[in-house]
């Protein structure tokens, strides 16, 4: 979904109502026909991570932002997933690490923890989008704090990945 104009026909479509926006509800909706399958709370975050104007839906424009982050992410999995349809845990760090995350060991392990849905070490394409999201959703709320861009606030990027991965529902 490159091409513009192609995502451009899609965004129509979910956008039933022709308001120039979508809601998370439709989103949602939306990637389950492409089989990718995210708990309502996972698309509300990828609308926040990409609503550039806060006003809580997409516009055409965000959604172009996210389906190029989504691109990347997929294209990582595919590159790592050798056949099997899923990520080991040495992968998801290879995988993070390709998309831009520099975590150390127990925030990359406590992240995984968080996000291996079945608690068997295999991470599926939406078990590694949503730890994705939630790793850029997180750098983006880190970064909004680190004005001087010295990589630093009152907690370094891993002690707040840490923590906020311990307290996700």
């Amino acid at each position: 979904m490159e091409n513009t104009a192609i995502l451009k026909v899609w965004f129509e479509r979910v956008d039933s109502e022709k308001t120039g926006s979508i809601t998370a509800t439709q989103l949602k909706s939306a990637l389950a026909v492409g089989n990718l399958q995210f708990p309502l709370s996972i698309v509300q975050q990828m609308i926040r991570m990409y609503d550039f104007d806060k006003n809580g839906t997409m516009s055409f424009e965000e959604f172009v932002a996210l389906n190029k982050f989504l691109l990347k992410v997929q294209h990582v999995f595919s590159d790592l997933e050798r056949g099997r349809g899923y990520l080991l845990p040495d992968d998801v760090y290879e995988g993070v690490a390709k998309i831009g995350f520099a975590l150390d060991s127990p925030a990359f392990y406590t992240v995984c923890e968080s996000f291996d849905q079945k608690k068997n070490g295999r991470f599926r394409l939406d078990d590694f989008i949503s730890l994705c999201i939630f790793l850029q959703s997180a750098r983006n709320l880190f970064n909004s704090f680190d004005t001087a861009k010295q990589g630093r606030i009152t907690l370094d990027l891993n002690q707040f990945v840490y923590c906020t991965a311990n307290c996700r529902i």
